[in-house]
Parts: structure tokens; sequence; C-alpha cells
């Protein structure tokens, strides 16, 4: 019997997981440190509901013609003809079930206002917003810990892309109006959230009582993670920090321990690691003590330089973004994600924002760059049933 011709099908059901801009803290979070992303108000939304057939079917608007069917018992075998995106959301599928979890035949319908390639976790919206359908169809006693860690499998291990688990954590975690600190080696030490602490803070970033904004600039220069430039620089990374003789970078309290790396592109990885964690506790620090958020700017700006200069993960249409926001009275710019393209933010006094945006598409259009896509975000609600 195949779920159309059950007497009475299960009636679907809609959740939502939004993307994510981080503040400050890239390439932070797969060396044990901190890292303060936002949720943004751009989200994947999966219909769901189960069937009776033992298959697991994913469509998407996104990929009409690049649906994928599989029985559930074959989800631990090999995925030769299942297509890339798919591997997403049978990925979080899999790794429920291979972790004892039941899941039964599903439908799941995907959908996504988040724009894939621009730095904005699209990736991890979508496998998030799948492991929470799935969560409260098949397994609601998973508790949010274990789900973030099975959408960030899904992505590592079925998909093949090595993220962090940054983004995962900002689409579950996050809430409406707060920053979401988190220290990622306590987080993962933490196996649930208990008096000695949770590994994550949320911090309040109400934009609006400042006159602020945050832009968000996608140049339309996509970046794929799983093209390699992302996993050398974990692998950079790692061979650091296993000549200097720590378990991570997290565990360098200073610039002058670079000292001892003889290998410079090794210490310039190294330095943005160790400068890019105290970036991110001096924002918190500040956002956390009530500071106007405009003290911040210099920061986030300082976070762009690092990752160009000494993590070689911007290209020069982020660069001439930065520029030009922070040339037009952008109190700070950065650029957002794993590098190699994607998006910037900046952060503009709101009755300046559209003279700041005018000023990012005239400089691009001079350089001959596409017309970029230029939006405001504000701190929105993480994953959860939306319908």
């Amino acid at each position: 019997m195949t779920v159309g011709d059950e007497p009475n099908p299960p009636v679907p059901a809609t959740w939502s997981a939004p993307g994510r801009v981080n503040l400050i803290g890239e390439h932070t979070d797969y060396n044990d440190g901190f890292v303060l992303p936002i949720a943004i108000p751009l989200t994947t939304t999966c219909t769901a509901r189960t069937r009776c057939d033992g298959i697991v079917r994913v469509a998407s608007r996104q990929y009409p013609e690049r649906s994928a069917e599989v029985p559930v018992r074959d989800l631990a075998g090999e995925w030769e003809t299942v297509p890339g995106w798919a591997r997403y959301p049978l990925g979080v599928v899999a790794e429920l079930r291979r972790r004892g979890h039941r899941a039964a035949g599903l439908d799941l319908g995907l959908d996504s206002t988040v724009p894939v390639g621009a730095g904005l976790s699209s990736s991890a919206a979508l496998c998030c917003s799948v492991a929470v359908a799935v969560r409260d169809l098949c397994a609601p006693d998973i508790g949010d810990r274990e789900l973030i860690d099975i959408a960030h499998t899904a992505e590592n291990d079925y998909a093949g892309v090595p993220t962090g688990v940054l983004d995962h954590a900002a689409s579950i975690l996050c809430t409406a109006g707060h920053a979401l600190y988190l220290d990622v080696r306590r987080f993962r030490q933490v196996t649930a959230d208990t008096a000695e602490g949770t590994g994550y803070e949320q911090i309040p970033f109400d934009l609006d009582r400042f006159g602020l904004r945050l832009l968000v600039v996608d140049t339309g220069h996509g970046h794929r993670l799983a093209d390699g430039g992302y996993a050398r620089r974990r692998a950079e990374c790692a061979a650091a920090a296993a000549a200097l003789g720590v378990e991570s970078l997290r565990d360098i309290g200073s610039t002058e321990e670079l000292a001892r790396l003889a290998d410079v592109v090794l210490r310039r990885r190294a330095h943005h690691v160790v400068t890019e964690n105290a970036r991110v506790c001096a924002v918190a620090d500040l956002l956390r003590g009530g500071a106007d958020p405009r003290e911040i700017g210099p920061l986030l700006t300082a976070g762009h330089v690092s990752l160009r200069d000494d993590f070689a993960v911007s290209v020069p249409v982020l660069d001439a973004v930065v520029d030009a926001a922070v040339s037009a009275g952008a109190h700070g710019a950065r650029m957002v994600g794993g590098g190699f393209g994607g998006s910037v933010i900046a952060l503009v006094d709101a009755a300046a924002a559209e003279e700041t945006a005018e000023a990012v598409r005239d400089r691009l259009s001079r350089e001959g760059f596409p017309v970029p896509r230029i939006f405001g975000v504000v701190a929105a609600q993480g994953a959860g049933r939306a319908g």
C-alpha cells in the first residue's frame, strides 16, 4: 500500500529552520572556539508526513526534477543514484536511524528562502528543518543537543561537507531578539543543560533600540564548501595545533605562542583563529553589558581583515563590499560564512541604510561585479513547528 492508497492518510504539517549570519567568529567552531551568530528571517520549510510503505521520498521546490525515493532499509547503503541536494535530508533520516531511533516511511517536501551559496547556511537550514520534522513525527524524545549533532553529522558524513557545528546550533538554538554566544568546546562537553552550564548563552541584540540596522549584501558570488578550500583550512588548523602540541587552537592563549610555528602559512591560519576568538569574547562582553552596538563595529571590520589576510578566504568582491560600506559610514563590515564568496554584513545607522546600500551597488557596478541583493535582517527565532 502506498501513502496515496491509505483510507486516512496522515495530514502533512510544516516545520521551519532559519539560516543565520554570524556577527563574529568565523572558522573558530571546528577549532573548539567561540562564535556569536543570529538566526535570520529567511527559512527552509519541511512539509512532512509519515507513510506506511517504508519509502522516504524527498522533493524540493528548488530542484523540482531531482526528487528522490529511497526505501528506509536502504538508507545505510550506497547512495550513488541519490541527487546531491537530497543527501542532506536523507542523511538526517539515515543518521537518526543509525542511532537507534524509529523512523519509518516519510514524505518530505522542502522549500526555502535562504539563498544557496550566500554564506547564510542554507544547507544547515535544510538539515535542521528536516531534523525537527522527523524528530516530532517519529522520535519526540530526542533533545536539541542530539538533534544538532544529527543534523551536523548528516551534512558532514552523508553530504560530504566538513562544516563545524556553528550553523546547526544557530538554526536550532537561536531565539528572537538575541545573539547566540556559543562556547563550542563547552557545548560538546556538556551532554545536557545543567546547573554547571549549557555551553551557550542568549545575549540581547536589539538594533532598533539604538537606531541601527544590520544589512546583508549577497554578492551572488556563490561558494561551495565541498570544493576543497574549506577542508584545506580545517587541515591547516589541525596541523598548526599539532605542531604547537595542543588539542586545538582554542588552547592557545596569546599570539606570542605562535612564534613557535616555523611554517608561515600555519602561523597565519592560527593567528586568525586566536585573534578571532578574542574578538568574539570582546563583542559578547560589550553586548552583554548593554553597550551601544556601534562599539562592536571596529571588531567586525578587524575580523574581515583577518579573514582576508591571515586566513585567505575572502575574494575581491567581498573586499570591495566591505570597503564601500565602511567608506559610506558603516560602523563595521565583514564577510560571513566559510568564505571564497557569499555575503557581507554591515552594521549601519538605520537612517543611512539605503545610502550605504547604494554606495555598495555603485562600487560593484564600477568594478564590473553583478548587482548584489541587499536586505536588512533581525535576530529571528530558531527551528520549530510552523503549521
